[in-house]
């Protein structure tokens, strides 16, 4: 690798430190933000800010896929994500200086969604322009190789935050973090912002595209090229569901579902679960570049294909014995309570709740929401139509439209045999080595293996959406599959396995999501989604015409 494709790639990869990296701040910043920013406005206007807050993280992305994706196609890579990472980067920092509520009113809520939103916008433009440009920078045989590097800086970004936040609670005890340190993590962001624009500055264009220009073969309207035509569309329909919605649910499900079940459902504590997960980044990161390399080798689609299959097989036995491990009075208390609830089924909803603006007012409704939080497994049996849900867990019974029943029911689960908030099997670190006792360290295993999975579905997916479309619409073609997997099948996975927990009454049944979607990208991937790894991206973008369609070829003697 020579030292122009090393700077190729950090440039690229850095855009996608900043994604993730704030990504992360906002998820575990979100509860001190919404204090901050929302708390003083009636619940209505609440609601408002969250759904525009939550629409700006994943619904957004793929219209930023799509406008970005096209001037990447019309402009050129370089200029494009240029743009993208600027905007990224300001509005990651800008919230660092942001006024709170408190201070200018409700203009600080206005601005910090207006900044969600651009970020949204800019982060469906980042990543398929770092993946296009670093890949038509590679030379053929190596770019599963030279766009896993863009995949571990994914990874970073989160380990990053990660780091940044533990390090700013420590230092500064959690009043004063709560109080104005949690603006650090994105203040420090402007380094990362200045280091990627003095390093993208220097960059030229890419040789595909620059060559496409040259042969004014680029797409007048990649938009119309891209998804207008039938033969390019299906191509785009079958990288999403055959190779990134399956991607999605096992990235999602291996991060950030995983760090979700410790912290909710096993009741780990937020600095043990982090200390945890950041372990498990640290030893399974290195399968990002050994997946891609090895996809140069042995094909994309075995190796992607192969990691959802594992996933799909393997989740709900490591799933339980990360419980056994990292709360073994909990898991003991799954195995042996039996705790039913009565209701009739018309008053019963799948509490489906994405942006956290729903209110489930029923009694069945808030007899199941109330178990799921306290992590309960229960069963569910019918009652005559019209009655009100009760609770029986033992020989006691809980009407759930009692006044004080929220209180109730936690007492009642720990005089059965649930363990208590203070319960001492839990696992906890007392520092970030401490790793060498049973707990930890099986916990780190099975968190790891989670993360292997991730580095084998997206170490060589860069790699394989770029070769599925040509140079003329290749920004705008693959940009659009991914966003929409990551940002809707993936966004949506946490909020989706909370809601089939509460639906059922057990707290595994939300691993259904990811292994019926990794299922069906097994099977529509094996049958429909060609092989890629061996494809001359440069070769097959000669000969179009300015409307997409293949030229006459000049006849061979």
């Amino acid at each position: 690798m020579t030292r122009e494709e090393r700077k190729v790639i950090l440039a690229s990869s850095l855009g996608t430190v900043f994604e993730w990296y704030d990504f992360y701040l906002y998820g575990s910043l979100a509860a001190i933000i919404g204090a901050k920013f929302f708390s003083q406005f009636p619940e209505g206007t609440r609601n408002i800010f969250a759904l525009l807050a939550f629409a700006a993280g994943f619904l957004v992305r793929p219209f930023g896929a799509l406008v970005f994706g096209r001037l990447g196609d019309l402009v050129g890579r370089k200029y494009t994500f240029l743009v993208t990472i600027l905007i990224m980067g300001a509005s990651t920092f800008i919230v660092g200086i942001l006024p709170t509520s408190d201070q200018i009113g409700i203009s600080a809520a206005i601005i910090l969604i207006v900044l969600r939103c651009l970020q949204g916008l800019a982060l469906g433009g980042e990543y398929g322009g770092a993946a296009t440009y670093v890949a038509e920078h590679a030379p053929n045989g190596r770019r599963g190789f030279y766009t896993s590097f863009i995949q571990v800086t994914a990874t970073g970004g989160l380990f990053l935050s990660l780091l940044v936040i533990l390090f700013a609670r420590s230092a500064l005890g959690e009043t004063a973090f709560l109080d104005w340190g949690w603006r650090i993590p994105f203040l420090v962001s402007i380094l990362l912002l200045g280091i990627s624009v003095w390093i993208r500055m220097q960059l030229q264009e890419s040789p595909a595209f620059k060559k496409m220009k040259e042969e004014g073969t680029g797409s007048k309207a990649p938009l119309t090229e891209a998804f207008g035509q039938w033969k390019n569309a299906k191509v785009a329909i079958l990288a999403l569901f055959g190779l990134v919605a399956g991607q999605a649910v096992v990235w999602y499900t291996g991060q950030f579902y995983a760090l979700f079940f410790i912290n909710s459902i096993l009741k780990v504590d937020g600095y043990t679960s982090n200390l945890l997960i950041a372990w498990a980044l640290l030893l399974g990161s290195g399968g990002f570049v050994l997946f891609g390399w090895l996809s140069d080798k042995i094909g994309r689609k075995p190796i992607i294909l192969g990691g959802c299959l594992l996933a799909a097989l393997t989740y709900f036995p490591l799933f339980k014995l990360l419980s056994a491990e990292a709360n073994p009075a909990l898991y003991a208390a799954h195995r042996d309570i039996t705790v039913v609830v009565q209701a009739d089924p018309a008053d019963c909803s799948f509490q489906f709740n994405p942006v956290g603006t729903a209110r489930f007012t029923n009694s069945c409704d808030i007899a199941k929401s109330g178990l799921a939080r306290l992590s309960v497994n229960y069963s569910v049996e019918n009652a005559a139509p019209g009655s009100v849900a009760t609770v029986r867990i033992g020989q006691t019974s809980l009407a759930a439209n009692a006044p004080d029943f929220t209180q109730a029911l936690g007492a009642a689960v720990t005089a059965a045999g649930y363990p208590a908030a203070s319960n001492p099997s839990v696992v906890k670190m007392t520092n970030p080595f401490d790793i060498f006792r049973e707990q930890p360290a099986v916990s780190i295993l099975v968190l790891t293996i989670l993360v292997i999975y991730v580095t084998m579905v997206y170490g060589p997916i860069a790699a394989a959406l770029v070769e599925l479309f040509p140079t003329r619409i290749r920004y705008t073609s693959m940009s659009l599959p991914y966003h929409i997997g990551n940002g809707w099948f993936g966004g949506l996975l946490p909020a989706t396995s909370f809601a089939m927990i509460a639906q059922t009454g057990d707290v595994y049944y939300g691993l259904w999501y990811p292994v019926v979607i990794a299922l069906a990208t097994v099977v529509i991937g094996a049958f429909f989604v060609p092989e890629t790894k061996n494809r001359d991206i440069f070769a097959e973008d000669t000969n179009y015409d300015t409307a997409g369609r293949p030229a006459a070829r000049p006849a061979r003697y």
